[in-house]
């Protein structure tokens, strides 16, 4: 397992068995860790998902990505005594939802 520190230095872990999925599922995120921990770290913008109001997802921009320009987007599941990674791709556009923080 995996442990960053978001924007907010809540603790978000990364499990082996989420990992495993993430390399399997998405093959451009197969040594991403760092990129990871930085958009969690400094993302561009945060925002809380349509569908589950638990599911915040962290974007930032990368000019250069196993895929060309795009976002990293970071799905995270935050509980009350928990914060753990869904999913993490590269993606043209950001998902609509409540924008919870943007960098000015």
């Amino acid at each position: 397992m995996i442990s960053f520190r978001d924007r907010q230095h809540r603790q978000v872990r990364l499990t082996d068995e989420r990992l495993a999925h993430l390399e399997t599922d998405h093959p451009e995120m197969k040594g991403q860790a760092s990129r990871i921990g930085e958009t969690l770290a400094d993302p561009d913008q945060v925002i809380r998902s349509a569908t589950d109001s638990a599911v915040e997802l962290f974007y930032k921009l990368y000019p250069s990505t196993p895929v060309t320009t795009k976002f990293l987007c970071i799905v995270v599941k935050v509980l009350p005594n928990d914060n753990f990674i869904i999913t993490s791709y590269y993606t043209d556009t950001v998902k609509k939802g409540e924008a919870l923080w943007e960098k000015k």
